[in-house]
């Protein structure tokens, strides 16, 4: 294998790309995002220490705190705390030798890590968002806030969340390629250990839920940026963004939560010596909640104008997802019982998990109901239950931190600090939560509340620093063992039964002394085979066992420093883009007189340096794209693998397959958006000028590019490099004409007067367009970039694969055009 760089440098971290340092980055970035949104929470726990406040901070200011702290904990610290936990040990516990595809899982940490940066810059910027972090609308856009100087910090927070949105999507892609086509030989799906069951159903979830919100973020950063009108009207703009939000928002209670989960049951089994009682059963309940949590967004919009039969009916399915997580709490409780408790610290972590989730769950169920939901909603019982349930889980992933440090670190801890930790953790954790039921009347994001309430509030500030006091001896506790620790034996508990136990702690680079395998039944490690067959391609095995077979070992590389390129490319775009809307503002300003009356307040000067940002984003963002286009790099392979049900395909083309998954619901989003508003204004008053004609050019074009991808596969196959090479170019000069073909269309409309801030018909259309415009442009990208390889290496005669793999992209965008032609110009 190729040589990484020392873990003492700097270099190492901003180019390796083994799943097991990225898992390590994420662990540690998102504890320092831990810091910093519970620093958030003490800013403004400590300014509720007196009914009108202590002046500590003034309405903005506190306004700002609730929303950073709210986005820095449900985004950037729990997910990505559960996201470094399945780097780490997904592979390792099924036995791969790395995600399908480390450049990207490099890639998503990159845009985690930047999309963090851009959050916290955004208070430099003006000021941060302030209307809380569920976005609600009309609050969501900076006409109904503040003035425009505050414009571009809002703009950097909603950029961020698009780019950790984006992050998020290629870890999904990576996490399902792996999982279902790189387990260890005779591990089926239904064996799977439980916390990569738990994962599996995350990234499932994740697919399709962080794909809701992608749309709808990219819909609000439009409507701050450029001025258009989704969630600026009276026309159901507030109910538009509930719907998209809350389709996502739900979901992420059971992101958040399964990875806890399938901590939960791993600690359980390890400290009871016993294995997880009604484990098919528990399999199948989290199925059944991965599936239900899709179809219970509306119990958050009770208080909203639909029907009460669609209220009672989302009533039904709350309670009815409920009873599959009565069946795993009872089979951690009668797997607890039945076991010998051993009570380390992970278990007491677990146990107590467990606890507070069953608090939670039962104070949701009031929740769940129409009738209570109607007094409860918008007060402090739904703070407190949202608490207990969202860091139970945070109390579990903790307990998981502590079960596999041995593991990353290769030392121990000190228990008697691991339970001093417990102890300090649980009751700072109530004395915070719980009294926040009992001031269940005071207002949410409220910075100041009746006298009567202020013991329960004064008593929740103490729990504040109780808990961020526990953190401080968690800190300290690892930090001893990581520099002075007694040596960890390779499995340091007893009953552990998953397969990072079976391997030196830490585990080497290669993961494997040879090729792991439970075809006996058992896990054990055979002699690697030095080369094998991958879809009629042959690759060469990289198991550290070859050396040992006496085969000459092939170079595997693990470095790629252009996953941090285009990381840092995309967030310095993403941060010139954020100061654009003074820019737009002017424009629309100086072109007749539909133009907009722009942000509540004083007006915002132009500043330059935002578009030269923005041009320097997109330089760097090009030449790392470029350069990892071209780059020789050679992931780990496993030849002999399960791969049902997946087996007929390759690992890129079933990461193609998923992308283009959450894409659909991208465009459905933006497509249902649509739908949305045409009917809330009445389908026939719905008045939008289209060229019929130029729609039907277009389409005539679009589905000719289509057949000559097609041609240019099939010249691909038979090796034939000058008609494939003319298909190619082909391919691209028809998106050039549709391109040209829009622009004409586009350049009429601006005649008449008709921008996209003109009314809400026109911003739909606009940005409905203009989102698969953008999707061509991104595929005449790749078809040059392909072109270029075609002329200067031959690429693609001897492995046809890429030009099937773009062929599916391009047959894509070409269908959601011909939805989009019927919507917008027959209809």
């Amino acid at each position: 294998m190729s040589e990484l760089p020392p873990k003492t440098t700097i270099k190492r971290w901003l180019v390796t790309t083994n799943h097991k340092d990225v898992g390590m980055m994420y662990i540690a970035t998102s504890l320092f995002f831990l810091l910093f949104g519970g620093v958030m929470a003490l800013l403004f726990r400590t300014h509720l220490w007196a009914p009108g406040g202590i002046g500590l901070l003034d309405g903005m200011q506190f306004n700002q705190a609730v929303t950073t702290h709210g986005f820095l904990m449900v985004f950037w610290f729990l997910s990505p705390f559960a996201t470094g936990f399945a780097n780490y040990f997904v592979p390792l516990q099924i036995g791969a030798k790395d995600l399908a595809f480390p450049r990207l899982n490099a890639m998503s940490y990159w845009f985690y890590l930047f999309s963090g940066v851009l959050l916290s810059m955004s208070y430099f910027l003006g000021q941060a968002f302030a209307g809380g972090w569920t976005l609600y609308a009309p609050l969501n856009v900076p006409t109904y806030t503040t003035a425009m100087e505050a414009a571009t910090g809002g703009n950097a927070t909603i950029l961020a969340l698009v780019l950790f949105t984006i992050s998020i999507t290629m870890g999904t892609v990576n996490f399902l390629v792996t999982i279902h086509r790189s387990r260890a030989e005779g591990l089926g799906l239904w064996n799977m250990p439980m916390f990569t069951w738990s994962w599996l159903l995350t990234v499932w979830m994740m697919l399709f839920a962080f794909a809701a919100l992608l749309a709808a973020l990219l819909l609000l950063a439009v409507d701050r940026t450029f001025l258009t009108q989704y969630f600026a009207t009276n026309e159901g703009s507030s109910l538009l963004w509930a719907h998209l939000f809350w389709f996502f928002g739900h979901p992420e209670v059971y992101i958040v939560f399964f990875p806890a989960l399938g901590i939960m049951f791993e600690v359980f089994q390890t400290f009871t010596g016993r294995r997880l009682v009604g484990r098919k059963w528990v399999i199948i309940a989290m199925v059944l909640v991965a599936v239900q949590s899709f179809l219970v967004w509306m119990h958050h919009m009770f208080l909203s104008t639909i029907n009460l039969e669609i209220k009672t009916l989302m009533m039904a399915t709350t309670i009815g997802i409920s009873l599959p997580f009565d069946l795993m709490v009872f089979s951690l409780i009668y797997t607890m019982v039945k076991g010998r408790v051993r009570f380390t610290t992970p278990f007491l972590f677990a146990m107590g998990a467990l606890v507070l989730f069953i608090l939670g769950g039962i104070t949701g169920v009031f929740l769940g109901a129409v009738v209570l939901d109607y007094e409860f909603r918008g007060t402090y019982w739904v703070v407190a239950h949202f608490h207990y349930v969202m860091v139970s889980g945070v109390t579990a992933l903790v307990g998981g931190l502590y079960y596999w440090w041995p593991k990353i670190t290769g030392k121990m801890y000190s228990e008697a600090l691991g339970k001093l930790n417990f102890a300090v953790y649980f009751i700072g954790f109530n004395l915070l939560y719980f009294p926040l039921f009992l001031a269940w009347e005071t207002p949410r994001r409220v910075f100041e509340y009746p006298e009567g309430y202020q013991l329960y509030h004064q008593v929740a500030t103490v729990g504040a620093f109780i808990l961020g006091a526990s953190f401080l001896i968690m800190f300290y506790t690892l930090g001893k063992s990581w520099l002075s620790g007694p040596d960890a034996p390779d499995n340091p508990w007893k009953y552990s039964r998953t397969a990072e136990w079976a391997i030196p702690s830490p585990p080497p680079a290669e993961n494997w002394p040879g090729r792991p395998s439970y075809a006996s039944g058992s896990l054990e490690f055979l002699e690697d085979s030095a080369a094998a067959t991958d879809g009629g391609v042959a690759h060469e095995q990289s198991a550290a066992g070859h050396a040992a077979a006496g085969h000459e070992e092939e170079h595997v590389d693990h470095a790629s420093i252009w996953p941090f390129g285009i990381g840092l490319g995309t967030f310095t775009f993403f941060l010139g883009l954020s100061g654009l809307t003074p820019y737009v503002v002017q424009f629309a300003e100086g072109v007749g007189e539909h133009a907009p009356e722009g942000l509540a307040g004083t007006s915002a000067e132009p500043n330059i340096v935002y578009p030269a940002v923005m041009l320097l984003g997109v330089a760097i963002m090009g030449y790392s794209l470029f350069k990892l286009g071209v780059e020789d790099f050679n992931p780990p392979t496993m030849a002999i693998a399960e791969r049902w049900p997946f087996g007929g395909v390759d690992n890129m083309k079933m990461g193609v397959w998923v992308f283009l998954a959450s894409d659909v619901v991208v465009f459905g989003g933006a497509i249902g958006a649509f739908i949305f508003m045409r009917l809330h204004m009445g389908w026939g008053n719905w008045h939008l000028d289209s060229i019929t004609t130029a729609g039907l050019v277009n389409t005539y074009v679009l589905l000719t590019s289509s057949f000559t991808v097609i041609l240019a596969l099939a010249y691909a196959e038979r090796r034939d490099k000058t008609k494939m090479l003319g298909s190619m170019v082909a391919t691209v000069l028809l998106a050039l004409v549709f391109m040209g073909v829009k622009a004409y269309e586009y350049g009429a409309k601006f005649a008449d007067g008709h921008y996209w801030w003109y009314s809400i018909e026109y911003s739909i259309y606009f940005v409905t367009t203009g989102l698969h415009a953008l999707h061509v442009i991104l595929g005449v990208i790749i078809a040059l970039f392909m072109i270029y390889r075609i002329l200067s290496v031959d690429a693609y005669l001897e492995d046809h694969r890429p030009v099937e793999h773009f062929g599916l992209y391009w047959h894509f965008v070409d269908i959601v055009w011909v939805f989009l032609f019927p919507l917008f110009y027959l209809f």
